[in-house]
C-alpha cells in the first residue's frame, strides 16, 4: 500500500498508510497515545479520530489532556441535552447544537419551554451521564439519513447544505438517542463530569429573520464539579462587570430603540473616554509615519464592486438608490484609502505610504446577533492602510506589531495570536495567497511569537495576523489585526515606478491597533470593571467640601487643577455619603476640603482604594497627576508614594 506524509506539531514528518485516520497516526506515534486519542486537529479543524488524513496534512492528536478536549466534551454535553429533552418532550424537533467557547447551545422547535423547565431537563441530563452510555459513531447511507429526518426540515436542510454530496453521512448514538453529527465526541456520557443549563432565549433558523423562530438553550459542561463551580463564580463576576450594566450605571452610552438596533449613542462620559483613546491612537500613528485621511460614509456601489466587497459583503451592506444609482454605506475603509493612493503617481522612493483614519463603517448584522457594543451595526475602526514594496513587508508588519504590543502593555492586556488563512469565499489566485500566508508566517516565526492557526478565517482579500485580548477574567475578545493584501492593489490597478523605471504593484497592508473602538471600549469597561485608569477616566478628580462653607474653596481647588477633568460635589450631603457616591462612580481621586484645609491652603487626598493623605500641597498633587497622565499608569498611585 502506498504511503503519505503528515506533519506533526513539533515540525517532524511521519509516513503513514494512504488510507490512515487520525487514530492510525496516533498509534504510529506510540501505542499509548493511540489508546488515549479522543479526536484530532487536521489542518486546524477539530475532527473525529476516525477522520481520514491526507498527504501534507498538519496533525494534532487530541487526548483528555489537550486544550481542545473541553470543546469535545461540551459537544457531547449538547447531545446529552438533546437526549434529555426528547425523553421529556418527545415531540421536540432538534436543529443544531454546537459547542462554544463557554459551553454549548441547542436550537429546538415544536416545544414550549421556559426557564422553569431547565431544572427538570438538567436533572435528566445528570441521569444520562450516570448511565455512562457509550457514544458511538455510525456511517449511514444518505437516503437512510433523509428518511430518518423525514419530519425534521432542519436536519434535512443540514443534509442538503452542510453535508451536500456526503454519502455515507455520520451519526452519533448513545443509548436510545441518535443525532446527525460530524463529531468529535468523548467515549461515553460518563466522561462528562458536570453540566449546567444556563439560560433560554430565541433564535432564528440560520440567523435569518425571515425564517422560523427557534428556542435556544445555553449550557456548559466541565470535567469536574469544582471546575464548574469556578466557572459559575467567574460568570457571576462577569455579569457584575457587564458593559451594558456598567454603561448605564456610569452614564457612558445607550442603545435606545428609537435609534435602531446596534446604533449606540455615546454620552459625555463615554465620549471623553473615546476621545482619549483616539488621541492615543493618533499619537502612535503619527509617530509611526502615518498621514491622516478621511473618507465619506457613502459610496457608489461601483467602488464596492471594484474592491470585491459587493460580492462578498452585499448581504451585510446597507444599500440605497439615489437618482437611479445604487449607493452603499461603507462596510470597510480600505477601498477609500486605495482610491486616495491611486490619485497620485508614486516612485519606489516614496514607499511606504501610510494612511490612517478613525473610520465609521456599517454592517447589517442580524438582530439576534447584536449585543451591546460587542456587535453593532455602526462602529469605528482605528484603521490604517499602508502601501509598500514587497521587500518592505517584513519591516512594516514588524512595525505594526510593535505598536500593537505597546497598546497591550499600556492597557495591561494579554493577547493570543493567530494566523488566519484563506477563507472559502475569497478573491485572488492560489499563488498570491500562498505567498501572503508564507510571509506572515515568516514574520511570526522570526519574532519567536507563539501563534495558533485559524484555517479559513482570513479576510476575503488576504490572510491576517489576529490578536485576541484576554481580559481580567481570562475571557478572549477579538482585537487588533494586521492583514497582507496582494489582491486589492491588483483590482484597483495601483502602481509605483520602480528603480527600473517600470510600473510595479505595491503590497497593501491593513492594520488596526484596537480593532474597533466599540469592542475595545467594551473590553476596557469589563476589564477594568469601570475603574478606568486616571488618564482615561471621564471624571478624574472630585472635590468634596465638608460643608457648604467650603464650596468657594472647593471651586478654587478645582481651578488649580483646571487641566484635568475635575468636578465639585455641591449637594448638601454628609461627607460620608459624598465619599460613597464618588466610590460608586469609580472616580480615581477625591479631594476632601474642610475648614482646616482652607485655612492652610492644602487638601486631603483619597483614592478609590480608600487610602487617604492629609495636608497635601495642591501643586504637589497637580505635578503627580501630570506624571500619572503622561505615563498612562493603570492604577491611581499618588498614595503609593
Amino acid at each position: 500500500m502506498s504511503e503519505i506524509v503528515v506533519r506533526l506539531p513539533d515540525g517532524s514528518e511521519l509516513s503513514v498508510a494512504e488510507d490512515a485516520t487520525v487514530e492510525d497516526v496516533a498509534y504510529e506515534i506510540g501505542p499509548g497515545l493511540g489508546r488515549d486519542t479522543v479526536a484530532g486537529v487536521v489542518d486546524g479543524e477539530l475532527v473525529d479520530k476516525a477522520a481520514p488524513v491526507h498527504d501534507g496534512a498538519e496533525i494534532v492528536i487530541v487526548t483528555d489532556q489537550s486544550d481542545e478536549y473541553l470543546r469535545v466534551l461540551r459537544h457531547s454535553a449538547a447531545h446529552v441535552f438533546a437526549q434529555a429533552l426528547q425523553r421529556l418532550y418527545p415531540e421536540a424537533k432538534l436543529a443544531i447544537g454546537p459547542p462554544t467557547d463557554e459551553g454549548f447551545y441547542y436550537d429546538v422547535a415544536n416545544v414550549d419551554l421556559d426557564a422553569e423547565d431547565l431544572e427538570e431537563i438538567e436533572a435528566e441530563m445528570e441521569e444520562i451521564i450516570e448511565e455512562d452510555l457509550p457514544i458511538e459513531r455510525e456511517l449511514r447511507p444518505r437516503e437512510e439519513a433523509l428518511e430518518t429526518y423525514e419530519d425534521n426540515r432542519y436536519k434535512r436542510e443540514i443534509l442538503e447544505d452542510e453535508a451536500a454530496g456526503e454519502d455515507p453521512v455520520s451519526f452519533y448514538t448513545q443509548g436510545d438517542f441518535e443525532d446527525l453529527c460530524k463529531g468529535p465526541h468523548v467515549e461515553s456520557t460518563g466522561d462528562i463530569g458536570a453540566v449546567k443549563l444556563l439560560n433560554i432565549s430565541s433564535a432564528f433558523w440560520r440567523g435569518d429573520e425571515d425564517e422560523d423562530t427557534l428556542t435556544r438553550i445555553y449550557g456548559t459542561a466541565f470535567e469536574s464539579e469544582s471546575d464548574l463551580e469556578e466557572y459559575l463564580t467567574l460568570r457571576e463576576e462577569a455579569q457584575e462587570r457587564d458593559h451594558r450594566k456598567l454603561g448605564q450605571e456610569l452614564d457612558l452610552f445607550s442603545i435606545p430603540d428609537v435609534t435602531g438596533p446596534g446604533l449606540p449613542l455615546y454620552h459625555p462620559n463615554g465620549k471623553k473616554i473615546l476621545d482619549e483613546l483616539g488621541d492615543y491612537a493618533r499619537s502612535l500613528n503619527l509617530d509611526a509615519g502615518y498621514d491622516p485621511v478621511e473618507t465619506p460614509h457613502l459610496f457608489r456601489t461601483e467602488l464596492w464592486k471594484k474592491s470585491g466587497h459587493y460580492d462578498n459583503y452585499v448581504d451585510d451592506m446597507f444599500l440605497m438608490d439615489v437618482n437611479d444609482e445604487e449607493y452603499g454605506l461603507k462596510p470597510m475603509n480600505c477601498p477609500g484609502h486605495a482610491t486616495i493612493f491611486d490619485q497620485k503617481s508614486w516612485s519606489y522612493r516614496d514607499l511606504p505610504v501610510r494612511y490612517f483614519e478613525d473610520g465609521k463603517v456599517y454592517r447589517k448584522e442580524q438582530r439576534g446577533e447584536l449585543s451591546g457594543l460587542s456587535r453593532v451595526w455602526s462602529f469605528t475602526i482605528d484603521d490604517g492602510h499602508l502601501f509598500c514594496r514587497p521587500e518592505q513587508i517584513e519591516q512594516e508588519v514588524n512595525q505594526v506589531m510593535e505598536a500593537i504590543y505597546e497598546v497591550l502593555d499600556t492597557f495591561d492586556l494579554d493577547a493570543h495570536v493567530a494566523l488566519a488563512t484563506r477563507p472559502e469565499k475569497s478573491v485572488g489566485g492560489d499563488e498570491i495567497w500562498e505567498q501572503a500566508e508564507s510571509q506572515l508566517r515568516s514574520v511570526l516565526e522570526n519574532q519567536g511569537i507563539d501563534y495558533d492557526l485559524e484555517p479559513g478565517d482570513g479576510a476575503f482579500y488576504g490572510p491576517k495576523i489576529d490578536f485576541a485580548f484576554e481580559d481580567a477574567l481570562g475571557r478572549k475578545w477579538d482585537g487588533p489585526t494586521v492583514q497582507l493584501d496582494f489582491n486589492m492593489p491588483e483590482r484597483f490597478e495601483l502602481s509605483y515606478t520602480g528603480e527600473d523605471n517600470e510600473d510595479h504593484r505595491p503590497v497593501m497592508i491593513h492594520r488596526a491597533l484596537y480593532g474597533s473602538y466599540e469592542r475595545f471600549f467594551m473590553v476596557l469597561i469589563e476589564h477594568f470593571d469601570g475603574k478606568f485608569p486616571f488618564w482615561l477616566a471621564p471624571e478624574q478628580v472630585r472635590v468634596l467640601p465638608i460643608s457648604d462653607d467650603q464650596l468657594g474653596y472647593a471651586h478654587r481647588v478645582k481651578n488649580e487643577l483646571g487641566d484635568f477633568r475635575v468636578s465639585v460635589e455641591d449637594r448638601s450631603w454628609t461627607l460620608g455619603r459624598k465619599i460613597r457616591e464618588a466610590q460608586e462612580d469609580r472616580v480615581p481621586y477625591m479631594i476632601v476640603v474642610g475648614g482646616d484645609e482652607e485655612e492652610a491652603g492644602t487638601i486631603s487626598v483619597r483614592d478609590r482604594k480608600e487610602r487617604e493623605d492629609q495636608d497635601v500641597e495642591i501643586e504637589t498633587f497637580r505635578a503627580h497627576l501630570e506624571d500619572e497622565y503622561a505615563e498612562k499608569r493603570i492604577e491611581p498611585d499618588f498614595l503609593d508614594e
